[in-house]
């Protein structure tokens, strides 16, 4: 039997020996900082809005400033790790596109730049390899040499890690698992890509597809009314169109799931973001349908965790990517 695990039962612990890091994860809403030794977060600083900056060098002026007040707490931090959205180039410290942050579309050498003004090493990577990394290090992944991490939310991002190593690819733009296609004459996706799965369950085409589904049960909804929170309450409750709307759901990403599965048998699918937090809600049917679609040997190789981190994922992931970096660690 695939194995399908509802809650993560091992505690993290012996982390207070590893380093200290400066943690950034950063969304298109607002930027988080914090402080994190292995798996804790010591210390949160208050979120930076991110839409009260009017360039990249304005961001990361506020970023080092926060920063600075960090290390003020905790001198021995020993590195700043970042999660940032977009295009980011690992190995040259890059950020090329910041996704939902108009002002930042061109290529900015963000590393060196926080290198210079703080004087400590800096690594950044996408803010879905940061949440993968997690996971696999200390998480829901920990102890397995391969597997590949989703992140549900306004978008789909995900991570890969094969034989233990980070996928990144040539151009360091692997895993943009949410432009893939479940459908060759589906939906355009914001390259051209037809069938992208991020036009079908994000958040905001979920919440698009429960309006039309009570609309036609004669139910007036807002977008507002139908966040995965609210769906899963109303699901719960025994409302037939949510649940519908949790199985159709369930189907669209089991397509992905046996896409990944056929390319890559890792030993585990960790799925993190709001609609995942439905449990049972969405792992049952999504198992359900990936039993139905996937050739045995790949079905009983399968298991499907939720994320162990959740919300936090990527600050950890980016502390724990830095440390890692600063001790000549981090496999490129």
């Amino acid at each position: 039997m695939a194995a399908l695990i509802w809650a993560n039962l091992f505690s993290v612990g012996g982390t207070d020996n590893m380093k200290k890091a400066i943690a950034v994860d950063f969304g298109g809403t607002s930027i988080k900082m914090g402080v994190t030794q292995g798996a804790d977060i010591l210390h949160k600083a208050e979120p930076l809005l991110t839409a009260t900056y009017d360039s990249p060098a304005a961001i990361i002026k506020a970023m080092c400033t926060t920063a600075r007040e960090l290390l003020q707490r905790h001198p021995d931090a020993a590195a700043v790790g970042l999660g940032m959205p977009g295009w980011t180039d690992f190995h040259r410290g890059v950020l090329y596109q910041l996704t939902n942050v108009p002002v930042w579309n061109h290529e900015v050498p963000v590393r060196d730049i926080m290198q210079q003004a703080l004087g400590l090493p800096v690594a950044l990577d996408n803010d879905a390899n940061c949440m993968a990394y997690a996971e696999w290090k200390l998480g829901a992944g920990k102890g397995l040499e391969s597997l590949v991490c989703l992140t549900l939310g306004t978008g789909i991002g995900g991570g890969i890690v094969i034989h233990n190593r980070m996928l990144r690819g040539r151009t360091v733009s692997a895993a943009e698992l949410g432009q893939t296609s479940i459908n060759w004459r589906g939906r355009t996706g914001p390259f051209g890509n037809r069938g992208a799965i991020e036009e079908y369950i994000g958040n905001n085409e979920f919440a698009a597809d429960a309006v039309q589904a009570y609309a036609a049960a004669g139910q007036a909804r807002t977008p507002e009314q139908c966040t995965p929170y609210l769906l899963e309450q109303s699901a719960r409750k025994g409302c037939p169109i949510a649940q519908g709307l949790y199985n159709s759901f369930a189907e669209k990403l089991a397509c992905l799931i046996m896409n990944l599965m056929y390319a890559f048998v890792p030993e585990a699918v960790i799925i993190g973001g709001g609609v995942a937090k439905a449990g049972d809600l969405l792992f049952t049917p999504l198992q359900e349908k990936l039993r139905e679609q996937l050739f045995p040997v790949h079905y009983e190789a399968l298991s499907l965790k939720p994320a162990h981190f959740g919300a936090d994922s990527g600050l950890i992931g980016a502390g724990l990517m830095a440390a890692d970096y600063s001790e000549g660690l981090l496999s490129e």
